[in-house]
């Protein structure tokens, strides 16, 4: 396979001839005379680069952008004391200009000719891409072949969304260190990109030229607006409900249209994201950058056919935190949704910590300081359901619901059998217009007569819903948003 170097790396991503380099000439640490001097001198000429970074900014898409890339061919990619100094500066550079930050590293680590100060230069690095973050600005990583050592384990794995160039060597330890320390070789399979997608640690796995694709449509949320958008019309409200029991077994379609097709139909600029981005996923908690209509969002939810009807379990919730914290450090609002017939029962969700993470979600939600939106798409039972309640706005479609159980398990626990499942539907005020009656939900979305024979229209209706409410929650004071939250659960039942 022939991967790009940086030069190319960039021309390929960003638009042609936008670039401009931020780099001056480095300050070399090598004593005139050495070794390491003439080292540099050679492989100066024979590469045509003057470090093994380069930074600068460019266009993407029309939008500009701070760029640092890698250049493997010169000594391996390593970062020695010149090389941090400018990334520091484009980092530093990138923040006083409240630019989004791309990076792609490509190298072993830390420059062994200079030794442990060259070491300790990732400090610096991870401290000036953290002040980045801080100041809410979007930090995008494209990991190239190979991204390994102090570079992997600083300024590689902090993005907000990462992706990985197919095939790519990245791990913490080298190989060929690996096997020089233990004399034999480290397991196949494990520190390439392909696989550390399969475990949650990166979001995608494309070619330098779907980076860019990648990097647009993140951009497109990341940095669009949260301010002046227009609310639309007041959406339309659901017609009178059916009964409960029947609103449970409609949720419970097959057919009925759940998050993927939500965002299919109803957002645009989607960005899937992967995992917990250290180590976890959970195939039920789907976690994405999307717009409805000109409103940005951080979106999770759950998806329950992709569990195979095993539930939610310990790391999908913090896949969900991952997800809280993106929009709580970005400024984005975040959109919840519910459709759940509960959560995971068995030993390995207990000893994962279920209950501690739906506490962790329960507590990161209700006191977020970002906009916050829950949509109840379809079933709601459980805690695994509360965990992503507490929002904002919260939104119900007309068939939706929300229970301390599925109305069979409510039923076998008071009665020891399952057969008063539709009495108890009836009797714990689980339908969305009798959430609405009692202050858990502000707004019905109708379905026409059911979301499973109009997926579109109903996707279509529910992304407008969806934009208008968080058109008015961005339109209002963060203090103000966060003191009606918490007045709003306080006061349930009262």
């Amino acid at each position: 396979m022939t991967r790009p170097d940086a030069r190319a790396l960039i021309a390929r991503v960003l638009d042609p001839h936008s670039w401009k380099s931020w780099d001056g000439p480095p300050l070399d640490r090598a004593a005139p005379g050495s070794e390491y001097a003439a080292e540099l001198a050679r492989v100066r000429a024979r590469t045509g680069y003057d470090e093994s970074v380069v930074t600068g900014e460019g266009t993407l898409d029309g939008r500009r952008v701070a760029v640092m890339a890698c250049e493997f061919s010169f000594l391996a990619g390593s970062i020695g004391v010149a090389a941090a100094e400018r990334l520091v500066r484009a980092v530093e550079r990138a923040t006083s200009e409240r630019l989004p930050l791309l990076a792609a590293p490509a190298s072993g680590g830390t420059r062994m000719q200079e030794g442990a100060l060259a070491f300790t230069q990732m400090v610096k690095i991870t401290a000036a891409v953290g002040a980045h973050r801080a100041a809410g600005l979007p930090y995008v990583v494209y990991l190239r072949h190979p991204t390994t050592g102090g570079v992997f384990a600083s300024w590689g794995s902090l993005g907000h969304v990462t992706a990985a160039e197919p095939g790519a060597l990245i791990g913490f330890l080298g190989p060929r260190v690996f096997e020089s320390l233990h004399g034999y070789p480290f397991p196949e399979g494990v520190q390439v990109a392909e696989n550390l997608h399969a475990h949650g640690l990166v979001d995608a796995v494309v070619s330098a030229g779907d980076a860019r694709e990648i990097a647009i449509r993140a951009l497109a949320v990341l940095c669009a607006p949260r301010s002046g958008l227009s609310p639309g019309p007041e959406p339309e409200e659901a017609a009178e409900p059916v009964p409960a029991w029947e609103a449970v077994t409609r949720s419970r379609r097959d057919d009925r249209p759940g998050i993927r097709e939500l965002l299919r139909h109803g957002a645009r600029d989607v960005t899937p994201l992967q995992g917990t981005g250290t180590g976890e996923r959970d195939p039920g908690l789907l976690l994405a950058l999307a717009r409805f209509g000109s409103a940005p969002a951080v979106v999770l939810g759950q998806d329950r056919r992709r569990r195979g009807g095993s539930g939610l379990g310990p790391a999908g919730l913090r896949v969900a935190r991952r997800g809280m914290r993106l929009a709580s450090e970005l400024g984005l609002p975040l959109v919840t949704v519910v459709d759940t017939a509960g959560a995971a029962l068995s030993r390995a969700a207990e000893e994962g910590g279920l209950a501690a993470e739906i506490a962790r979600c329960l507590a990161d939600l209700v006191m977020l300081d970002a906009p916050t939106v829950c949509l109840l798409l379809g079933e709601g039972a459980g805690g695994a359901a509360l965990a992503l309640l507490p929002a904002d706005r919260v939104v119900c479609a007309q068939h939706a619901w929300l229970s301390p159980l599925p109305p069979e398990g409510a039923s076998a626990l008071l009665y020891r059998t399952v057969d008063f499942a539709p009495e108890m539907a009836a009797a714990q005020g689980i339908r969305a217009t009798d959430l609405r009656r009692d202050g858990i939900a502000d707004r019905v979305v109708p379905e026409r007569p059911d979301a499973a024979y109009e997926p579109e229209a109903f996707c279509g209706r529910v992304a407008r819903t969806l934009e208008h409410e968080i058109a008015g929650l961005l339109a209002r004071p963060a203090e103000e948003r966060a003191a009606a939250r918490y007045a709003r659960f306080r006061s349930l039942g009262l």
